[in-house]
Formats: C-alpha cells, structure tokens, sequence
C-alpha cells in the first residue's frame, strides 16, 4: 500500500472517504478470498498504467460486487505498479447500513458524473461497470452476455484524455447464480433486484481477469452517434476478451 501513488490527508482519509488502515485491512481479508477461494488468475496486469489518470472498464455479474473486489487485489497487488481502484458503486449502496461507508473508506465512490471528473483530474484509476444493475443482477440463463453499456464513461474518457482499459471477468457469474429475479421483494426492500438463488452465499468459482490493452479515443466533440460507436468498440473488446477467457477455462470450480 506503501507503493500506491495515492494522496490522502492527514488523518489517512480523501475527500470522497477513502481510508488507508481500512483499505489495508480489506485487501488483507480480500487477498485471502483472492488467493484461497476464488484462486484468481490474472493476464494483461502489464496493460495498467503504473501512474496517471484511467478508466477501467468491465463486464458485470454475480449479484455481489465480487468481481470489483477481485479486481481491486490485482490492481493493488500488481507487480507492474500497484495501484488503488476506485470503483463506481450504484446509489443504493449507501442507503444500506454500515455497508456505504464501509464501501467509501475502501474506496467505492457513488457512479455520479462529477465525482469521476474530480478523481480523473487527481489522475485515480476508476473503475466502471457500464452494465451497471443490468448486469449484476442478469439471470444465470443470460450469463457472458453484454447487456446495455451506459455511455457516460466514453464521454469522460474522451474529455479528460483517458485511457481505457478493457477488462474481461471470469467466474463471478457462477460465483451467485441466479434462477429468477423476485420483484415484488424487491420492490418491498427498496433494492434494484432481488434474486432467487440455489444458495444464498457465495459459490467457490474460479474467477480469472483479462486486462486489455489500453484503448484511447481523441476528440471532445464527438456527436451523440459516434460516441455510441466508440461505446461499441469498448464493448467489442471486452467481449473478444470474454470469449478468449472461456476458453482457455478448463473448468469452473
């Protein structure tokens, strides 16, 4: 953590919350599940740049943030130059107990517009699930399959001179599989979804990521049209990486 080109205050906090004791304790809990559990392996950590400004770009699913943890051990614990992910959590999360501000001090920041501009002018590496919901909450039958992108990380990529790393996650999908999505629970919790599962923890699936080289996209003015397709290409890459994962997986758990 000592290597991490990050700044905090003082009293080891940012000004979006992140902690480092805390953040060093969850990478400790986490780098065991990391190693032990879910057995992560990790290709194209080289892609990462050791320092500057960047958005890194992944697929989603497995109904717990599982894949974003996992991927901020690799990021962290990167032997090219650690660095500490920021990961753009949903609007719900800090309206859960405890769990929020647990997810701000380890550096979740709430997937608002203006708080990724601040943290790619103080040059962070941000982490985005452009699936959002969509995917974390997908039905097992639909699993691997890309659903909608949001496009507001192209805009920002293209404004601030970002590049984009793009990332293929493997096995969380069958970390929480789900069978169907209960709505009306849902609906009574306040929550975006609510999944019926086989087993409500977690299922030990080997997970591997696939990091990308980075892709970088000039122009500020780019109409609404060309930035979809710019989106595309993002999502293409990302999905060639999946295939590529797939097959080189010679089993799930």
């Amino acid at each position: 953590m000592a290597r991490v080109p990050k700044s905090t205050g003082s009293f080891g906090y940012d000004a979006w919350g992140y902690n480092e004791d805390t953040t060093k304790l969850a990478l400790a809990v986490c780098k065991l599940l990391y190693d032990k559990y879910f057995r992560v392996e990790a290709s194209g950590l080289e892609n990462i740049p050791a320092r500057g400004r960047l958005l890194l770009i992944s697929n989603h699913g497995g109904q717990l943030p599982f894949d974003g943890l996992m991927i901020g051990v690799a990021a962290a614990t990167n032997p090219h130059g650690p660095r500490a992910v920021r990961g753009m959590i949903e609007r719900f999360f800090p309206t859960v107990p405890w769990l929020g501000n647990l997810m701000n001090a380890m550096g979740g920041v709430i997937g608002d517009p203006l708080n990724c501009t601040k943290m790619l002018e103080a040059e962070e590496a941000i982490l985005v699930f452009p699936e959002g919901v969509r995917g974390s909450g997908k039905l097992y039958k639909d699993r691997y399959q890309l659903q909608r992108f949001g496009t507001g990380f192209m805009y920002l990529a293209m404004h601030h001179h970002t590049p984009i790393v793009p990332l293929a996650v493997i096995g969380a999908e069958e970390t929480m599989p789900a069978l169907a999505n209960l709505k009306p629970i849902a609906k009574l919790l306040g929550l975006p979804y609510f999944p019926l599962l086989p087993v409500y923890a977690p299922l030990p699936a080997r997970i591997s990521l696939h990091f990308g080289a980075p892709l970088y996209f000039k122009g500020e003015s780019a109409d609404e049209a060309e930035v979809g397709d710019r989106v595309e290409q993002v999502k293409d890459a990302i999905r060639k990486l999946i295939e590529q994962g797939l097959a080189a997986r010679q089993s799930v758990f």
